[in-house]
């Protein structure tokens, strides 16, 4: 089930086993790349991105079995609570609003509609949580063109890659990176790059599904 292309118009349940493979694959993803986001963050941040997000992830994957034993909504915000709680600095925050957010609007079989209007949920939640917005070099520039290509029916895994890679350029307005100005300009985001990943490891599960 490509989620680009194949995902139908009708509702899709995602059970018990499922839900377990695409946390391993999110998890894994994040925890395996731990020392490239801290590079990234090391350049232009506090350095702790690719910590940070590797604790969240582990103490998510120890409760994985009661996690995917929940309906997909309960099992979103189970996910986002414990990325607040575990993950330091703004990324706790942020993706844990982006999973809370994901959650209020999934229903536990969505559609592709149900799901596009969840991902724009989440989306301006993370806006809001953030204070931040589209062009400012955080992970929102990498959510909005994979949310596109998804409605679109194109990969959205290869989009949030390229959206990652096209904030190297961009000046960074918000977060701690902004305090450098001109001297942010060069370098990816690590929550683009962390986000990329992510999108990336879903959309593999989901292919194979």
């Amino acid at each position: 089930m490509n989620p680009g292309t194949e995902m139908s118009a009708g509702p899709v349940t995602i059970d018990a086993a499922l839900l377990a493979r695409l946390i391993d694959a999110v998890a894994g993803a994040l925890i395996s790349h731990t020392d490239e986001l801290t590079a990234l963050d090391q350049a232009i941040g506090d350095g702790d991105h690719g910590l940070n997000m590797k604790r969240g992830f582990e103490a998510v994957l120890a409760e994985r079995d009661a996690i995917a034993a929940k309906p997909l909504p309960d099992a979103l915000k189970a996910v986002g609570m414990t990325l607040v709680m575990k993950v330091g600095g703004a990324s706790g925050p942020l993706y844990g609003t982006l999973f809370m957010g994901l959650a209020k609007e999934t229903p536990a079989a969505p559609t592709r509609d149900e799901l596009l209007r969840a991902i724009d949920a989440a989306i301006e939640a993370v806006k809001a949580r953030g204070k931040s917005d589209f062009g400012q070099k955080t992970m929102l520039d990498v959510l909005k063109p994979a949310r596109d290509a998804f409605a679109a029916g194109r990969d959205p895994a290869a989009a949030a890659d390229a959206a990652a890679e096209a904030t190297v350029p961009m000046k960074a307005v918000r977060g701690r990176a902004s305090f450098l100005g001109d001297r942010s300009i060069g370098h990816m985001d690590p929550g683009a790059r962390s986000s990329a990943l992510m999108i990336a490891a879903v959309c593999d599960v989901l292919e194979q599904a």
